[in-house]
């Protein structure tokens, strides 16, 4: 074959046949996701499944044949998937990390938007967070309500004037009494 080219395209065919194979491999993958697409239409039709199971199947179909496109695609251009499998695991084994150890700040920060958000109570006003319905808790004065903790001034016989810092979440987990 390489004789039946001009000589001018000899020092191209390490670009030109990778290039052709990307564009086959891509056009097969637009004919198989359309004739796929047609079968899910034509099954949820016959069998009047409900349009958010064809949706689904339809988006789950076009990623899975899109995506292995993709990896035939990167393949020869020569990018080996193990190490793109290596890459992949690793960077989301560290993400899976990252995310747990920082799981109780964010959900510090996010339950305190749903304290500024629902307002269960507000600077100045006397709450109690109760251990259960039958045992006294945390008792005092809001003082401030910050992204991780709400301070409150404590109240009542043991800590009067001491000053608790109660994480955000906390207030989602217990039983929380307000007096205005």
């Amino acid at each position: 074959m390489k004789d039946l080219l001009p000589v001018w395209a000899h020092g191209w065919l390490n670009v030109i046949v990778p290039a052709v194979q990307v564009v086959l491999v891509l056009a097969v993958a637009v004919l198989l996701r359309v004739l796929v697409h047609r079968v899910i239409r034509r099954t949820c039709e016959r069998y009047r499944l409900p349009t958010e199971m064809a949706v689904g199947m339809r988006r789950g179909s076009g990623f899975l044949i899109y995506g292995a496109a993709l990896l035939l695609c990167l393949e020869r251009v020569g990018v080996s998937g193990m190490v793109l499998w290596t890459a992949f695991t690793g960077f989301a084994t560290v993400g899976a990390v990252a995310f747990f150890a920082a799981w109780s700040v964010l959900s510090n920060i996010f339950c305190m938007l749903l304290i500024a958000t629902t307002r269960p109570f507000r600077l100045h006003d006397q709450i109690e967070v109760l251990e259960s319905g039958d045992k006294p808790g945390l008792k005092g004065r809001v003082l401030d309500i910050n992204l991780i903790y709400t301070t409150l001034e404590e109240s009542g016989e043991n800590g009067a004037g001491t000053l608790l810092q109660i994480p955000n979440s906390l207030f989602f987990q217990r039983i929380t009494r307000r007096w205005q």
